[in-house]
């Protein structure tokens, strides 16, 4: 296959059958202005051509690192296929209906903690938390929960996809696929 895209979908569709948890599980890196690195994990919730999604806090650490620095890497790694892939390039916020549409579609008690969390900051102990997400269930009785204006989406653009195959006595490929305007130019890397 010489497609990115066309490589990353048969090898997530075979992730999702043979990963025991979260085969969307990616690792996000992102830098402040400073350049002070910063990694966590994330899900993947959409992918395609123009990019892949994740979605989270605005108001977060990693969305300072994004707002300050817009460019990211991803890594996603199938321990039991023995693959890895990392993607990087320019990160952009997602569209605000797409957000929308995401919001609604996850589970209610998701939805709540998103209204009662300031993600990423210092928290004095559990039960503040949990007062809060009582509070935000009771504001929220018997009706739909609004995305919040500080929660959304973000898209990785990519301008390089690495697809990492393991191989005996770690002779390992590396295919490199790098964006051209629009057009995809692939090479190999040493192991």
């Amino acid at each position: 296959m010489t497609d990115p895209f066309q490589l990353f979908d048969a090898w997530f569709a075979e992730a999702q059958g043979s990963e025991p948890n979260d085969p969307n599980a990616m690792a996000l890196a992102t830098a402040d202005a400073a350049g002070r690195p910063s990694v966590r994990m994330v899900l993947l919730k959409g992918h395609g051509p123009d990019g892949f999604v994740f979605y989270t806090n605005r108001e977060g650490r990693k969305a300072g690192d994004l707002a300050e620095n817009a460019q990211a890497a991803l890594l996603f790694h199938w321990k039991s296929l023995r693959r890895q892939i990392r993607i990087e390039g320019p990160v952009s916020l997602a569209g605000e209906a797409e957000s929308d549409a995401y919001f609604a579609s996850r589970g209610r008690d998701s939805q709540l903690g998103a209204w009662a969390s300031n993600q990423s900051r210092p928290l004095d102990r559990r039960e503040t938390f949990e007062a809060r997400f009582a509070e935000v269930q009771a504001r929220f009785e018997g009706g739909d929960v609004p995305r919040p204006p500080h929660w959304g989406g973000y898209r990785v653009t990519p301008t390089a996809i690495e697809f990492w195959q393991d191989r005996a006595h770690r002779l390992h490929e590396r295919r490199l696929f790098t964006r051209d305007g629009d057009r995809w130019n692939e090479g190999l890397l040493f192991p």
